[in-house]
């Protein structure tokens, strides 16, 4: 609680010192408002742009849900069948180092405007930590207790089941919390590929009119939504791995 605190203190004081510097130098407002002003657009604005709101949720979960799988899959199949690590891993790294945003226009071209682009993108940019982080956990099970079960018989999906998926449990759910956050920016980038509605539209159609305080009220949301994404993944993980916590 103590850490909210002091982080909440230090939020204020940079809202106080942007407010006041706004101020006096006289900023316009469409270089840079005050967030006395985007905060009144924030809840006075609320009907002009809550239907960019629930497009952007449900392209971000499905984004979501599509690159944990892919994630989760990809680290099996390399930790099952450890002879295609070498040459798949180095794509996956490779894969982190392409802009998304070049990409992007890419698919379109090749996928059309629909939603399969949009969900390629956000899979682009959240896989990555989840098969990371579980491929790690997948081969950090006890040892001695591999041994143990192998003396006892245990054949490989024993062992898969019994120890190296439970031990690799805090691993997976580091990386979707990791993924998760991110989930909200690969959501906005893809609506920026050609959407009807979404956060990314309202911020285009925003910036084009010279309304910075509503680009910041999206900036709000996007926050917003990134942080309830980590407390459900977070306390998802207090119940899955409640041995952890105990």
């Amino acid at each position: 609680m103590k850490y909210y605190l002091k982080f909440g203190l230090f939020l204020a004081v940079l809202l106080l010192i942007w407010e006041l510097s706004v101020k006096i130098w006289q900023v316009d407002a469409y270089t840079l408002p005050a967030p006395s002003r985007i905060f009144m657009q924030f809840f006075t604005g609320y009907n002009e742009y809550k239907v960019h709101l629930l497009p952007t949720i449900l392209l971000v979960v499905e984004g979501l849900v599509m690159s944990v799988i892919v994630g989760i899959a990809v680290a099996v199949i390399l930790h099952l069948i450890p002879v295609l690590e070498p040459f798949i891993y180095p794509l996956l790294v490779i894969s982190q180092n392409i802009p998304v945003i070049v990409v992007a226009p890419l698919l379109v071209i090749w996928f059309g405007f629909g939603l399969l682009p949009k969900l390629i993108v956000i899979t682009l940019v959240c896989f990555f930590p989840v098969t990371v982080s579980l491929l790690e956990g997948l081969k950090s099970g006890d040892k001695d207790l591999k041994k143990y079960m192998l003396i006892s018989g245990a054949n490989r999906s024993q062992l898969f089941a019994k120890l190296e998926w439970p031990s690799s449990l805090p691993y997976l759910f580091n990386g979707l919390k990791i993924a998760g956050t991110y989930s909200v920016m690969g959501a906005i980038i893809s609506e920026w590929l050609g959407s009807d509605k979404g956060l990314g539209k309202y911020m285009i159609l925003s910036q084009r009119a010279f309304q910075v305080d509503k680009v910041f009220v999206a900036i709000i949301w996007i926050v917003i939504f990134a942080l309830l994404i980590f407390a459900v993944i977070r306390l998802l993980e207090k119940v899955m791995v409640r041995w952890k916590h105990d």
